[in-house]
């Protein structure tokens, strides 16, 4: 028993291998910039950038709203379909399927 765990120690005794083993441990989990913190840090890092590509294409989609509500006929189509607003003398008439209305009780619950 004395051989074996003789065995596996004997790479230890050598001064070198010991400095490295040390050296490489601190490097990985308590020096400033270890390892550990480096892969947090990259973890941040790419939930930023799949931020930025959602504000990105939100930007996108608001420009495009802006381009349409910058016309006549852009803000009578939205105060007509969103806000239900009519003209003198129009009549609206909504009209709701059965499957609209079933998801709309399910929201209310």
């Amino acid at each position: 028993m004395a051989k074996s765990r003789n065995k596996y120690l004997k790479p230890f005794r050598n001064i070198f291998v010991l400095i490295l083993v040390v050296f490489a441990v601190w490097m990985i989990f308590f020096d400033a910039n270890s390892w550990l913190i480096h892969n947090e840090l990259n973890s941040d890092i790419d939930e930023l950038e799949d931020e930025k590509d959602f504000y990105k294409n939100e930007i996108i989609k608001d420009k495009k709203a802006i381009k349409e509500l910058s016309t006549e006929e852009g803000i009578e189509k939205l105060a007509r379909e969103k806000y239900y607003m009519k003209k003198e003398n129009e009549d609206i008439y909504i009209i709701e399927y059965e499957d609209s209305i079933a998801k709309v009780k399910e929201n209310e619950k």
